[in-house]
């Protein structure tokens, strides 16, 4: 099983804090790693990629011009899309399905979403049909694809390795 996130709309000045914590979200749930879409942020970067090395794991952190590009060659790779929205479907009708798949990519909005997103999504999902914080959806719907692993310690071992270190010298 393997996940991989897509930000949509990355600005640097208004951005930054929701945008990295997508990041730490998506890296701590599970997910292999991240497509940034939007202004290009090289803190962002050093960012992700020194907590990734502080704390194991081999989670990446990638800007990509065009989201729309994106998605077509991640579904024409045999991968499906995941649009988190609160104009969706419920993801409690498909929670089955979709955590069925093998190769997903979970698609993160921040600006206005271009309606080809929408088109282009095998499910357009909302974790609920209030405004919330896709930070909180994200974490919902990697809990709900990992069946909660993420949260019992059955994560690959590099996952957490400083902190298992840290706490095994106490």
């Amino acid at each position: 099983m393997s996940v991989t996130v897509l930000r949509l709309g990355h600005r640097r000045i208004r951005d930054q804090r929701v945008t990295t914590h997508v990041c730490l979200v998506a890296r701590a749930f599970g997910a292999d790693g991240i497509f940034v879409c939007g202004e290009k942020d090289g803190g962002l970067l050093e960012s992700v990629r020194k907590i990734s090395k502080k704390w194991g794991g081999s989670f990446w952190i990638e800007f990509v011009e065009s989201p729309v590009k994106t998605i077509r060659e991640w579904k024409a790779a045999g991968g499906t899309v995941a649009h988190l929205t609160m104009y969706g479907e419920p993801l409690l009708g498909h929670v089955g399905a979709v955590g069925q798949e093998k190769k997903l990519l979970v698609v993160v909005g921040a600006e206005k979403v271009q309606p080809e997103i929408y088109k282009l999504a095998d499910w357009n999902l909302a974790v609920t049909f209030e405004p919330h914080s896709e930070v909180a959806a994200l974490a919902i719907v990697l809990d709900r694809y990992f069946g909660g692993a993420e949260l019992t310690g059955e994560q690959p071992e590099e996952l957490g390795a400083a902190l298992k270190a840290k706490i095994g010298k106490q």
